[in-house]
């Protein structure tokens, strides 16, 4: 059977845990930064996991994950 390739767009977005979940960067920290707290930004800086509804769709993007 041939090999499942990987979406390297997803490849770039997720990481897997040690225990197989996903994580993610969170939005809003690209621009318009000045009106948000530095205690706000600091915890967009942060990484966040996927939701367990959409674990599944991002799994499939990463076969060998």
């Amino acid at each position: 059977m041939a090999k499942l390739k990987t979406r390297k767009a997803a490849a770039k977005r997720f990481k897997v845990t040690g225990s197989g979940k996903f994580m993610r960067r969170r939005a809003f920290r690209n621009h318009l930064l000045d009106p948000k707290s530095p205690k706000r930004k600091r915890y967009l800086a942060g990484m966040a996991l996927v939701d367990e509804r959409d674990a599944e769709n991002v799994s499939r993007m990463l076969p060998y994950a």
